[in-house]
C-alpha cells in the first residue's frame, strides 16, 4: 500500500502526484478499496484475494504507483482504444495471450526551501524533471518480464550535492520476472529480481513517490494468496543510488530485509458494514553499518507487529503497532512504533469534507549513553508524511495533528493539517527523514521539536494528468532552536502526465 493531508491509508493519504490510490499517492472520491487491478488467472478462484489489499498498490481509473500492477487487457478490443497511447497499452506479439504493454510518466516540479535545513541561509530553489518508461512482456496468463528506466535530472539555486534518489542521469528503476499458478483454491507465485516492494504500512515501507526516483530492492517476493488468507514471504537486498548513469546503482549487499507478511480479509459484517483488512508481520533488517550517536557498529533489527486499516461506513482507518528487537553491535535493541490514523466523513457522499486525525508514536534514547538502544527506526517509509522539507520521521518521536480535506469540485481536492511534534526524550537527538540527527540537539533543550502547518491542493485534470501545489511551514521549538535551528517555509508546484 503506499500525501498531503499527510494522512495515510485508505481514504485520506496523497501524495502529490496523481489521483491514484491513497495508500500509496492520493485519493480520488471512489473508495480506494473498491478497485482491483492484478492480473486474472485463466480458471481464476472463486473468490480471488482483493487486489487492493495485496501489497502490489491499488489501482484507480487503471492506473497504479505500481506500473506493472495494472491490467490493461480490455485494449484488446479495438472499440475500447481511443488514441495511440491506448494502442500502447496492448501490443500483440503472435498472438492475444503474447503482448507488450507501454507505460511512462513526465514529471515538471519546481521546490523552494527557505533556511533550507531549518539554518540561517538563502534560499534554495530545485528544479527537477521525472521521466519513467516502462515496458510490461506478458507470456501467456502465467509469465510476465517487466522493465522500467528512470531519469531524474535536477537544476536550481543552492541545490548542493543532491542525493541519487533527487537527481539521477539514468536508472534500471526496476528489472523482474515472475510467474503465477493456480493451485485448488489458492493463486501462488513469485518475483525475481529489482521491484518496488510496498507491501506494510505506508510509513514502513514506501516507495517513496515524492522523490524524483523511487526506491527499489532486488531479490525475491514469493505470495500465496486465497480468498480470505493471504501470506508473502521475501528476502530483498537495498540499492545504492549514484548520480549518473546507468551503471552506478548498484545493490547494496550490506543492507539487507527480509520477511513474511500476512494477510486476513475480516467480515464484512462488522461494524455495520466495512472493508477492514488485518495483516501481521515479522521482519528482519540487517545493515553492516549503522551509525548511532557516535557509534558506527552492525544492526540486526527484528520487527514484530500488525497493520488494521480500512473502512466501515464514514469512518477510515491505518493503524500500525510494532515492537523492534535484536542487537546493535554488542548491546540490545528495544523499540516501539505505534502509528495511528484515521478520518471521518461528515457526510453521505464520497465527495464530502473529511474531517482526519493522526497519532505517531515512536521511542527513542539509547544512541549517545551506550545503554540499551531504544531509537525505533522505520525501514524505508514515507517521511514526508511528517514533514516535505524532510524534518522528521519515526524515531524518538511525537506527533499528533487534525486535518481538514474538502473536495470543491469533483477534481479537485485541497487538506490543510496542523502538526504538534515532541520528541520522547531529551536525552536523544531530534532526528531528520534520513534518520540522521540535527547536530547539537540530544541532552539539550526540550521536548517540543518544530510544528509543521500544511497545505495542499490536487487538480486532476484528467486520468493522465494532474497539477498539484504544496505550502509548508516549520515553526521551530525549543527542543532545535536551543541548538541554532530555525523557522523555515516550503513551497512547491508541479504537473505530471502518465500514460
Amino acid at each position: 500500500m503506499n500525501r498531503l493531508s499527510p494522512m495515510r491509508g485508505y481514504g485520506f493519504a496523497i501524495l502529490g502526484l496523481t489521483a491514484t490510490h491513497p495508500a500509496s499517492a492520493q485519493e480520488g472520491p471512489p473508495s480506494a478499496i473498491e478497485a482491483r487491478n492484478t492480473q486474472v488467472p485463466a480458471t481464476p478462484v472463486a473468490a480471488p484475494y482483493p487486489d487492493a489489499a495485496a501489497g502490489d498498490g491499488n489501482t484507480q481509473q487503471g492506473y497504479n504507483p505500481l506500473r506493472w500492477a495494472e491490467d490493461w487487457r480490455r485494449m484488446r478490443d479495438p472499440a475500447k482504444r481511443d488514441g495511440l497511447l491506448d494502442r500502447l497499452k496492448y501490443i500483440p506479439i503472435g498472438s492475444d495471450d503474447v503482448y507488450l504493454t507501454l507505460s511512462g510518466e513526465l514529471r515538471a516540479r519546481v521546490n523552494y526551501f527557505s533556511n533550507p535545513q531549518g539554518r540561517k541561509a538563502e534560499h534554495q530553489r530545485q528544479d527537477s524533471y521525472r521521466i519513467f518508461l516502462g515496458a510490461d512482456l506478458h507470456v501467456g496468463e502465467h509469465f510476465r518480464a517487466y522493465g522500467e528506466l528512470a531519469r531524474g535530472p535536477m537544476d536550481g539555486k543552492n541545490i548542493g550535492s543532491p542525493s541519487g534518489t533527487l537527481s539521477n542521469g539514468l536508472l534500471l528503476q526496476q528489472a523482474f520476472v515472475d510467474g503465477t499458478a493456480q493451485v485448488g483454491q489458492v493463486d501462488v507465485g513469485a518475483r525475481v529480481g529489482r521491484q518496488v516492494f510496498i507491501d506494510g504500512s505506508n510509513l514502513l515501507l514506501a516507495n517513496r513517490d515524492n522523490n524524483t526516483v523511487q526506491t527499489s530492492l532486488t531479490g525475491v517476493r514469493a505470495w500465496a494468496r486465497g480468498s480470505r488468507l493471504r501470506a508473502d514471504a521475501f528476502d530483498l537486498y537495498y540499492t545504492t543510488y549514484g548520480n549518473g548513469g546507468i551503471g552506478d546503482d548498484p545493490v547494496d549487499w550490506g543492507r539487507r530485509f527480509s520477511g513474511i507478511t500476512t494477510g486476513i480479509v475480516l467480515p464484512k459484517q462488522l461494524f455495520g458494514g466495512s472493508k477492514l483488512y488485518f495483516d501481521p508481520f515479522v521482519w528482519r533488517l540487517r545493515n553492516r553499518t549503522v551509525a548511532w550517536g557516535t557509534e558506527t557498529a552492525r544492526e540486526e533489527r527484528v520487527y514484530v507487529g500488525a497493520h488494521l486499516w480500512g473502512e466501515a461506513g464514514p469512518v477510515t482507518i491505518d493503524w500500525t503497532a510494532n515492537h523492534q528487537g535484536g542487537r546493535y553491535g554488542d548491546r540490545e535493541l528495544d523499540a516501539w512504533q505505534v502509528l495511528l490514523a484515521g478520518t471521518y466523513r461528515l457526510g453521505k457522499a464520497n465527495n464530502a469534507p473529511r474531517l482526519g486525525l493522526h497519532f505517531d508514536y515512536a521511542t527513542g534514547g539509547g544512541a549517545y549513553d551506550r545503554g540499551k538502544l531504544r531509537n525505533a527506526f522505520a525501514p524505508y517509509g514515507n517521511n514526508i508524511y511528517y514533514s516535505y522539507q524532510g524534518f522528521l520521521t519515526p524515531t524518538n518521536l511525537i506527533a499528533i495533528a487534525p486535518s481538514l480535506t474538502i473536495l470543491p469540485t469533483k477534481a479537485l481536492r485541497v487538506t490543510g493539517e496542523y502538526q504538534f511534534t515532541w520528541r520522547e526524550t531529551t536525552d536523544d537527538a531530534v532526528y531528520r527523514a534520513n534518520g540522521t540527527p540535527f547536530t547539537g540537539t540530544a541532552g539539550t533543550g526540550g521536548r517540543r521539536t518544530v510544528d509543521v502547518a500544511r497545505l495542499q491542493a490536487i487538480w486532476t485534470v484528467s486520468p493522465r494528468l494532474s497539477l498539484t501545489g504544496r505550502l509548508e511551514h516549520g515553526f521551530a521549538r525549543n527542543g532545535l532552536k536551543t541548538a541554532g535551528y530555525r523557522d523555515s517555509s516550503y513551497a512547491a508546484l508541479w504537473a505530471s502526465f502518465r500514460f
